[in-house]
């Protein structure tokens, strides 16, 4: 999938429930302007996309993401590993994360957001739910954010 004159901006999404991948990327079809979608299975794919390794390598096909949504819950490489890499590399420290996770303990919450997390979101049980969190998402960080230079 490559990027269109619509597109607002690349996401990656790090999902490791296939279910939760389909709802995201239908939800962001239903969106008025369209996010780029990129979606990893767990936390080690999402390190090796930002660092650009195989099989990421290709910058045109797999572009630097401007927000990344991030699941907490999944084998390998947890999402709050990979929140504390992201945040401790110079690149992309400045890159928007947003938690998306169907946890609401507020030990989760308080962790996601001392580690550096921009925003925490529940999933929402109903998909319209969903479009409307992914909808407001990308309109405040991808068209009405602005960033920092690198």
């Amino acid at each position: 999938m490559f990027a269109t004159m619509n597109d607002c901006g690349t996401i990656l999404h790090v999902e490791d429930d296939p279910n939760d991948v389909l709802l995201v990327q239908y939800a962001c079809r239903r969106l008025a302007v369209k996010p780029r979608v990129e979606t990893v299975a767990n936390g080690e794919e999402a390190i090796a996309y930002l660092k650009g390794e195989d099989p990421f390598s290709n910058r045109e096909r797999h572009p630097l993401p401007q927000l990344v949504l991030l699941d907490l819950k999944m084998p390998r490489v947890n999402g709050f590993e990979v929140l504390q890499w992201i945040r401790q590399q110079e690149q992309f420290r400045r890159t928007p994360v947003i938690v998306l996770s169907s946890s609401n303990h507020a030990t989760d919450v308080k962790r996601a957001y001392d580690m550096g997390a921009n925003s925490y979101l529940v999933k929402p049980i109903h998909f319209e739910g969903l479009v409307e969190v992914l909808g407001s998402t990308c309109h405040y960080w991808l068209t009405l954010n602005h960033f920092a230079e690198a």
